[in-house]
């Protein structure tokens, strides 16, 4: 069954219990993946709702930030819950300390010494790491590991 199926079906299940964020949410994210149906002209794969769900994750992040910003912490905390519920369609994300190890092994393998060799480092990490690990982490630990 593939993930779509499954988000379907969590959209019935949260009608059915009444849980009204959950369904908000989910009716949302079964929209966006629909969309990107339409603009394919073809059903997704799962690694493609996944972009979509973290395209999504990315989204309610932002609009967390600012709302804090703004001091509207009623609206930001909606936003957390909504991206709560989101982030059980994703993979298990790794641990910052996996990633590390992940990261170091590729930097010694692409030869990668200083801030210089970043892009040649990303370019052999991101297809290990996709859709398990936040691109904006992964950019972090790569600065720290290449002594940035």
């Amino acid at each position: 069954m593939s993930l779509r199926d499954d988000i379907s079906k969590d959209v019935s299940a949260s009608l059915k219990a009444g849980e009204k964020e959950k369904l908000s949410a989910l009716r949302m994210l079964l929209s966006a993946v629909k969309y990107k149906e339409i603009d394919l002209r073809r059903p997704l794969a799962d690694e493609e709702v996944h972009q979509v769900v973290s395209t999504l994750i990315r989204q309610r992040q932002d609009s967390i930030d600012q709302f804090r910003n703004g001091n509207r912490l009623d609206l930001a905390e909606k936003e957390e819950r909504e991206m709560e519920i989101l982030k059980a369609y994703l993979p298990p994300q790794l641990s910052a300390d996996e990633l590390r190890a992940i990261i170091k092994k590729a930097a010694a393998d692409v030869g990668a010494a200083g801030q210089k060799d970043m892009g040649k480092l990303m370019k052999a990490i991101m297809p290990q790491v996709k859709g398990k690990a936040d691109g904006k982490l992964v950019n972090d630990i790569v600065k720290e590991v290449l002594g940035g």
